[in-house]
């Protein structure tokens, strides 16, 4: 439906996603928005409305000026304790519920992300993978990161062990144990995969458990979990790698200021998109509290914000 003269929703974006006679949001840096870090497309199984050309579309159109696919590649097979899978998702589920997650194909991937090259030649558009528990599954992890030659790796924690041979994905683990268990346990497994991995550059979704906080359980604080958390952000800033402030939920700014405490060097900015609409979901403001908690974008626009 076509809009009123005058009205700015008609207007072509400027960089960063606003328009002409608006100033640039907060955070911004000259009106342009941080990389988007964390992105899926059609080669994570888990998105079935990703599309990487549509993905750049979009990017071009808000004027993001980079972005990393990050796929899945995970190596945990879990047990569904109640719920199905969602409509689209393709991995296996064998009879007694385990849920198998297919093998990333690095190489139509890889053939996926030339085209969106050479189809936008003014967006930087980094190759990546996001690691799931890679500290359980070195053989495989070393085996998707000599194929893939990959620009940004992320490392992430999306289950757990159930105590009982099986793991559960973190949602199922509320219905397990009380949240607050989960949210300890998860964060001490994020702990042990710094510690023993060095193959990841990023550690993604600090706060993954919190997307599923049982209602039943109270406001989420992260304040009854300070320790936890500083425990995880003590180990990674000791390894020169970044925290990824991923807007999904979104990231509590105590967990920034926490890092920011604890030495950390450097940040990325995530949508953690699997679905093209929600690229870059929230970045300006996501940016001014980054910047007001001690970061700075690097000298290349594309780079991580820096400690200032």
């Amino acid at each position: 439906m076509p809009l009123p003269d005058g009205d700015p929703r008609g207007e072509l974006p400027l960089p960063g996603g606003h328009v002409h006679g608006q100033p640039p949001p907060d955070g911004t840096v000259h009106g342009q928005l941080p990389p988007d870090g964390h992105v899926h497309s059609e080669w994570s199984w888990d998105a079935p409305g990703g599309s990487m050309e549509r993905t750049c579309a979009r990017a071009a159109a808000i004027g993001l000026a980079c972005l990393a696919f990050t796929e899945h590649a995970d190596f945990t097979s879990w047990t569904l304790l109640a719920a199905r899978l969602p409509a689209g998702f393709r991995a296996e589920v064998t009879p007694d519920g385990v849920v198998v997650p297919p093998d990333f194909d690095v190489g139509g991937y890889l053939e996926c992300l030339q085209r969106c090259r050479d189809l936008y030649p003014g967006l930087r558009i980094l190759s990546g993978v996001e690691l799931s528990e890679p500290h359980w599954h070195a053989r495989r992890t070393a085996q998707v990161l000599e194929l893939g030659g990959f620009d940004r790796v992320l490392g992430s924690v999306h289950s757990l062990p159930a105590g009982d041979g099986r793991c559960l994905e973190i949602s199922d683990c509320y219905r397990q144990r009380p949240a607050a268990e989960v949210i300890r346990e998860y964060l001490a497994e994020v702990t042990r995969m710094v510690a023993r991995c060095d193959v990841f550059a990023v550690l993604a979704h600090i706060d993954y458990p919190v997307r599923y906080w049982p209602s039943g359980a109270g406001r989420y604080d992260p304040g009854a979990f300070e320790e936890e958390y500083r425990e995880v952000l003590r180990a990674l800033a000791g390894t020169s790698r970044a925290l990824e402030v991923n807007t999904r939920v979104p990231l509590h700014p105590l967990i920034v200021r926490w890092w920011h405490e604890a030495g950390g060097d450097a940040v990325t900015f995530a949508s953690d998109a699997h679905d093209p609409a929600d690229l870059a979901r929230d970045f300006a403001g996501a940016a001014a509290m980054v910047r007001a908690h001690g970061f700075r974008p690097g000298r290349d626009p594309h780079d991580r914000w820096m400690r200032a």
